[in-house]
């Protein structure tokens, strides 16, 4: 494909972005048929807020008319049919995060989360029941509990080209062996800058998780972590290791519904395991087979993991300075 931006000719207009998501939140159009919504205030409530914006219940494309910090005082509720586009400013969001509950078609594009403080404050928390979620380009750290967290039944997800750094559990997939129902999880996460995070990248209970042209760095206890009835595809990724050596762990759990505890599967297709990096890998029983993405969707933007790549992503991935879309300057 060539070290490009697969959908880079969308920042030339604004709604093109919708859509545009690969993998299993392939399908999630925002704020595509609604009005635009100028955040011209940093304040954490009020007229032209951020929050005052993802509240309201019809379809919103929200972009900020300011650049700089929202503290929020609380988690930020984002209701259904929103886009929350970052390009062309620079916007931080910190003391706590993102709430995506029981929502659908939601775009976050280009913010900064970090700082993020008090007892299960993620960056950005999805569950319950939500889907059709794309989270691009943005870059996390640093948060008190997980950066994302993908729970109870949310599903139809895409993370792509973000970067997690600073940080000890950073994606959480499947909350708990008791929710069963996580089952229906489905994730894809490309093109992703793990850097130094210490674990999660991700942890997955239940549900499938399609990891490509990731680069999972220095970890502090494991790269990925496949747990209760887990389907893991990685392909093409970058795995390297720091002190610790091992990339896949398995930790075995028991599903409420079964009599046997169990673990998860990974199928590694393609991956690079850099020199002094060690798999983990553990063969597949003959009887198990874990999904592959072409059941689900047809095309990815995937490529052979190598040098060019490692750079790229160390350089390209989360917030960048970015162009306001053309449209947009010219309205």
């Amino acid at each position: 494909m060539g070290l490009c931006l697969p959908y880079g000719h969308v920042d030339s207009s604004l709604r093109a972005l919708a859509g545009q998501a690969e993998g299993f939140g392939r399908f999630a159009v925002g704020g595509l048929h609604g009005a635009v919504y100028r955040v011209i205030t940093l304040a954490d409530d009020g007229p032209g807020s951020l929050r005052d914006g993802c509240r309201k219940k019809e379809p919103l494309w929200i972009i900020f008319e300011v650049s700089g910090t929202i503290e929020l005082s609380s988690y930020l509720n984002v209701s259904s049919y929103k886009t929350i586009d970052g390009r062309g400013q620079r916007i931080k969001l910190t003391g706590k995060g993102l709430r995506l509950k029981e929502c659908e078609h939601v775009i976050i594009c280009n913010l900064q989360f970090e700082g993020g403080r008090g007892h299960d404050v993620d960056g950005i928390q999805i569950k319950p029941n939500s889907k059709h979620i794309w989270i691009d380009r943005c870059s996390l750290k640093d948060y008190d509990d997980g950066l994302i967290d993908i729970t109870r039944e949310s599903t139809d997800i895409t993370i792509s080209r973000c970067h997690f750094a600073n940080h000890d559990k950073t994606m959480l997939i499947g909350a708990d062996p008791s929710n069963i129902t996580d089952r229906c999880i489905r994730v894809t996460i490309h093109h992703c800058f793990f850097d130094g995070t210490r674990q999660r990248h991700p942890r997955v209970r239940f549900g499938k998780v399609h990891l490509y042209n990731n680069y999972t760095r220095n970890w502090g206890i494991y790269a990925v972590c496949a747990s209760v009835e887990s389907q893991i595809y990685s392909q093409c990724n970058i795995y390297e290791a720091g002190q610790k050596k091992v990339a896949f762990k398995y930790y075995t759990e028991k599903a409420t519904d079964r009599m046997q505890e169990c673990t998860g599967c990974v199928k590694s297709e393609g991956d690079l395991f850099a020199p002094g990096t060690q798999s983990g890998l553990i063969p597949l029983p003959r009887e198990t087979s874990v999904f592959h993405p072409s059941a689900f969707y047809e095309t990815w933007t995937v490529e052979a993991p190598s040098a060019d790549l490692k750079h790229f992503l160390q350089h390209s991935s989360g917030w960048r300075h970015t162009l306001r879309p053309a449209d947009l300057v010219s309205s």
